[in-house]
């Protein structure tokens, strides 16, 4: 016996080079990647929890860091060390532990968490204690282990206890505090002491978890491999798996379920096993992970397993629906996929693979490796099973698929896809669709080639004929979308009749993008305008009652019916499902693979409920439908900020109404009063669906402004400006894509008024008015005393204004003479102005008189008459120097200017008289062509006259002798 276990051990030990990662599961999970930069804080993540809420928490190289599936919150220590650990107590506090500190997170006043140091509780030379690597919270105390001790705080004080050689773990299982010493092994803290456990027998190895799985308790050491422990003691689980691992180095592990194990190592990467140490799943940097070297692992309440990397953070979707296969790793998109004789065929861009099967159930988890099958390399196009035979479209040609090897049976380049023929006239007859038409495949092939199938043309259709749907009829239809709908009959002799084409002239909404397929054993057309149904007796296409009320008019690419009657559809990019399981038939979409489908060759392959294929731009999908439609998660909203803005920003809401795993409800005192000079109040909220974000939408209203709620998106975040004063209520909801709504989660808040529009405002309004009131009284009293005295003032007044008024009319009488005399003046001026004008006529008269006269005695021959003229002329210089009627109107001047030339004449008594009268002309303002006629004198000898009398007034010559002359 002995020598056969010997025998055993050393084929293991030659196997294990083998098995290595073994083989992995064909379908794997989606890895979602965070990196640094995305949640903003170190590169290594120790340590994780979740609260009841679904918040995550991290223990980061930066500090605490907190995931709601949308914000990432970063909380550093006060020291800014690295924080190792974090657990959340039913105390509701998260503690964490770093280098030389340890302490907790709780919500302070306005919902942010705060930090609460408990270093101070040790004694000063205790306090130098390395990394908290482990905490634990146990019967309402809380336990840090380090390397050299655990400290222990339990009512507000602080004990230490000392490691008797090197703690390496610290951690519950089963309702009981465990606790691993290198050098002692495993004890149990027990009536206020570490007990060792009986037949433990784990010394000298590093213990790095303790997992509860079934009735027993699962120990992984760092070199050392997995223990089972139970009542008899611990015994080393041996399996090829777990023997390789040794020396991966398991840094980590936890419990996925009550039979599988998480395991994160520093070398390979997360391997899931199971107890007895049988391998599920490998996942390392080539399945998706961010590098191999795992520091934490962690099971969330959705079962994703969250893995702290040494560089990054990375979610995995362990138990999600959606796998993904990929044949070769190639990156080669999959085009289509077929399961045939316990064998899961994959045709791809790169050739056709196969996998052998084992069970039943999600098939997504056998573990295989895909083989190329031979004289499949280059371009697949899909795959059929006609009469238990595989037959396979490629570039190349037609192929029929036999002992994983590929048989040509038509060189005819680039067939499409292949469909039986249910008219009667044969049944191993087949229609198959190439690029230049469609052949008929008969198996009454050529015996003498081996090749059983004969390929004839089609001869009367010649166009590419990718999609083509037979009816039980004798009718083969082939849509091209760039062409139209073609319809193929059989005439009465059994040959093909000309093609007849449909477009829009046939009732197709347009001859492009129209997909023909065989729907519950009918025709019809997915179109840019819904599903099309055809009218047999008017030959004529018309939109379909039954598919247009369930999909409507959206543009539709792919339509397929699976064996329980659901129907795939495509719509753009997007992949849905009319659910025919309940009495009324349900659409619902699958957001995880928006964008992700095989875009223009779209294909679904429904096997069963628990197995649909899907053809993807990166390999293959798997989605487990039946899995999908049960998914149980908690559908909640959580507001997880509420910001106001203005010249600064202030954090009014940080995420958390009371402790951390209570419902989010605000209590009514913490409704905060916002002054109205905040410009903005900024929301956010997010629901801790993790990896479910894309199946999210939400919906919200501000109660007090908005009646009706918002369309629904996928925004998680909402701003309001310049809000009214009063008192408003943030509503906002999530809803899955199966329709399910969540609660309503509120946020109050209260827009205060201006200060003039404030309570206070209101109040001083109330005083002043009352104050104007008794000011208008006391004014009132006063007015009456004082119109009393002012009845008297006036009589005395009166008695003064008629006395003013007799002045006044005194006044009056007196302006009315002086009127009358301004008016006497200026008859008088007018008359001076005439009597000037007429002067100055007579001498414009008298000297043309004396010119006209004097050219006469020039040619006047008769003597008589000569002297006649001259006496006349002397007559006229005679009148000219004659001064009575300048003696006239001196008097009349002097009288309407206030005496000017006697003023003159005492001012400057050595003015001529002639002088004199150049003054007067220059008084009047007349011009020196006037005063020259006026005077019998040149104009030389005007302008030589008041040169004189300016030196002779010793006027400057900017001075104007009019302004002298009107100022005297």
């Amino acid at each position: 016996m002995k020598k056969y276990t010997i025998k055993l051990s050393l084929l293991i030990l030659v196997l294990i080079p083998f098995f290595g990662r073994g083989q992995n599961t064909i379908g794997l999970p989606e890895i979602l990647n965070y990196s640094k930069i995305e949640y903003k804080a170190g590169l290594q993540n120790w340590d994780f929890k979740q609260d009841k809420n679904g918040i995550i928490y991290v223990a980061n190289n930066e500090g605490l860091l907190s995931f709601d599936g949308t914000y990432w919150k970063l909380y550093p220590l006060p020291n800014k060390t690295i924080v190792r650990s974090v657990t959340i107590g039913a105390d509701n506090h998260i503690y964490v532990g770093g280098q030389d500190e340890l302490g907790y997170f709780s919500p302070g006043p306005n919902g942010k968490l705060v930090y609460h140091s408990l270093v101070d509780l040790l004694p000063q030379n205790d306090r130098n204690f390395a990394d908290v690597w482990d905490i634990a919270y146990f019967n309402s105390e809380v336990f840090f282990r380090t390397s050299r001790s655990i400290i222990r705080y339990a009512h507000k004080k602080i004990s230490i206890g000392l490691a008797p050689s090197n703690w390496s773990y610290l951690g519950e299982c089963k309702g009981k505090l465990y606790a691993h010493d290198i050098k002692t092994g495993l004890l149990q803290f027990e009536d206020e002491k570490w007990k060792p456990l009986p037949s433990a027998n784990l010394t000298d190895v590093e213990v790095t978890s303790i997992l509860s799985i079934k009735d027993d308790m699962i120990l992984t050491t760092l070199k050392h491999g997995l223990y089972r422990y139970n009542q008899t003691g611990a015994a080393k689980i041996i399996s090829p798996t777990t023997l390789s691992i040794e020396k991966q180095r398991i840094y980590t592990a936890t419990a996925i379920n009550n039979e599988w194990i998480g395991i994160g190592t520093t070398n390979s990467g997360v391997l899931i096993i199971d107890e007895k140490g049988g391998l599920i799943q490998s996942l390392s940097k080539p399945e998706g992970l961010q590098n191999y070297n795992i520091l934490s692992i962690f099971a969330d309440n959705q079962n994703n397993l969250w893995v702290g990397l040494n560089n990054g953070i990375d979610c995995i979707g362990f138990n999600k629906a959606i796998k993904h296969i990929n044949p070769n790793f190639q990156d080669a998109s999959a085009y289509s996929s077929m399961l045939y004789k316990d064998q899961l065929y994959v045709g791809t861009s790169s050739g056709l693979y196969s996998v052998p099967l084992q069970g039943t159930g999600d098939l997504s988890f056998n573990r295989g490796e895909f083989k190329t099958i031979a004289n499949t390399t280059g371009q697949v196009w899909s795959l059929a099973n006609i009469n238990d035979q595989l037959f396979l479209a490629h570039h190349e040609g037609a192929f029929l698929v036999e002992n994983n090897s590929a048989k040509q049976i038509s060189s005819q380049a680039g067939f499409w896809n292949f469909q039986t023929m249910r008219d009667g006239l044969g049944a191993n007859r087949i229609v198959a669709g190439n690029y230049t038409g469609l052949v008929y495949l008969s198996a009454d092939g050529n015996k003498a080639t081996g090749n059983k199938f004969a390929a004839k043309p089609i001869q009367q259709y010649t166009e590419s004929s990718r999609y083509v749907a037979v009816n039980e009829g004798a009718s083969i239809w082939v849509s091209h979308p760039f062409h139209g709908l073609y319809k193929i009959n059989k005439d009465t002799s059994g040959q093909n009749a000309v093609p007849k084409l449909y477009t829009n002239q046939n009732g197709l909404p347009s001859i492009l993008n129209n997909h023909v397929y065989n729907l519950k054993e009918e025709i019809v057309v997915a179109t840019e305008k819904g599903v099309y149904g055809y009218d047999e007796q008017l030959d004529q296409f018309v939109p379909h009652p039954y598919y247009q009320k369930l999909l409507g008019s959206q543009s539709l690419r792919y339509l397929k019916e699976d064996k329980e009657g659901h129907i795939w559809f495509v719509h753009e990019k997007q992949l849905g499902v009319v659910d025919m399981s309940a009495k009324t038939p349900k659409i619902i979409y699958i957001p995880e693979l928006n964008n992700k489908l095989l875009s223009g060759f779209e294909m679904v392959y429904p096997v069963n409920g628990n197995n649909i294929f899907i053809a993807a731009e990166n390999g293959l999908i798997h989605l487990n439908y039946d899995k999908y439609k049960k998914s149980n998660y908690t559908l909640q909203v959580q507001i997880r900020e509420v910001r106001v803005m203005g010249e600064k920003d202030s954090v009014l809401y940080g995420g958390y109404f009371g402790n951390i795993n209570d419902k989010q409800i605000q209590p009514k005192q913490n409704s905060p009063k916002l002054k109205k000079q905040w410009g903005t109040i900024h929301f956010e909220f997010a629901s801790s669906l993790f990896g479910l974000q894309n199946n999210l939408e939400y919906s919200y209203r501000l109660n007090g402004l908005d009646k009706n709620w918002s369309k629904w998106n996928s925004k998680t975040e909402k701003e309001y400006t310049n809000l009214p004063a009063g008192t408003y209520t943030f509503e906002i909801k999530v809803r899955n894509n199966f329709g399910e709504e969540s609660e309503v989660a509120h946020y109050q808040f209260t827009i205060l008024p201006a200060w003039y529009l404030s309570e206070w405002a209101y109040a001083t309004y109330v005083i002043l008015f009352f104050l104007i009131i008794f000011t208008l009284i006391r004014w009132q009293r006063k007015k009456f005393i004082t119109q009393e005295h002012k009845h008297e003032e006036e009589q005395k007044q009166l008695n003064y204004l008629k006395q003013l008024e007799i002045d006044k009319a005194k006044n009056k009488v007196t302006e009315i003479k002086n009127e009358k005399l301004q008016l006497e003046i200026d008859n008088k001026n007018t008359e001076l102005l005439n009597f000037t004008m007429h002067l100055v006529q007579k001498g414009e008269l008298l000297s043309n008189l004396k010119t006209h006269m004097s050219k006469m005695t020039k040619v006047l021959e008769n003597s008589s008459g000569l002297d006649e003229l001259k006496k006349m002329i002397k007559v006229i210089n005679d009148a000219e120097k004659m001064d009575n009627d300048w003696e006239n109107f001196v008097y009349h001047f002097d009288k309407a200017h206030n005496s000017f030339t006697m003023n003159l004449k005492q001012r400057y008594p050595k003015l001529t008289a002639n002088e004199l009268k150049l003054c007067t002309f220059l008084r009047l303002n007349l011009s020196t062509k006037e005063i020259a006629q006026l005077m019998n004198i040149s104009l030389r000898g005007v302008e030589l006259s008041r040169y004189r009398l300016r030196k002779k007034l010793e006027l400057p010559t900017e001075t104007s002798l009019f302004e002298f002359f009107n100022a005297i």
